[in-house]
């Protein structure tokens, strides 16, 4: 399972891409998609609604169970990716391209230091 260097993680398993103008890209891990298993439906947040970094702002079900997806970093979700309305198993296949659940304008970017980097992620998902 290849994780991506660029990204950064939560312990509950959902990733953050920091675009470089003040806003992050973010989805769920390879890991927490194998886990799940075959995804049927992703609950997307609202363009506008205000998330806070650790607070639920989705639900991904797949046929095993449902999960809640936590915000890694707080702020305005400014997009959602409106093909995982039509097509959520864009998650199994692409969880760090296609399979991007939402982005967020950052209220403080220093939130993302306390994200795990890729390598201690990895390490922790291997334990």
């Amino acid at each position: 399972m290849s994780i991506p260097a660029n990204y950064r993680f939560a312990d509950s398993h959902e990733w953050a891409l920091d675009n470089g103008d003040g806003t992050i890209t973010i989805g769920i891990s390879d890991h927490a998609q194998e886990l799940l298993g075959d995804i049927v439906f992703v609950d997307l947040p609202e363009v506008g609604d205000e998330v806070t970094a650790k607070s639920e702002f989705s639900v991904v079900e797949s046929v095993k169970a449902a999960s809640d997806i936590y915000a890694p970093a707080s702020g305005e979700i400014i997009a959602v990716n409106e093909a995982l309305e039509d097509e959520p198993e864009i998650i199994n296949n692409a969880p760090y391209e296609g399979g991007w659940i939402a982005k967020i304008k950052l209220s403080d970017a220093a939130e993302l230091d306390e994200l795990l980097d890729a390598e201690t992620y990895g390490s922790s998902i291997e334990a």
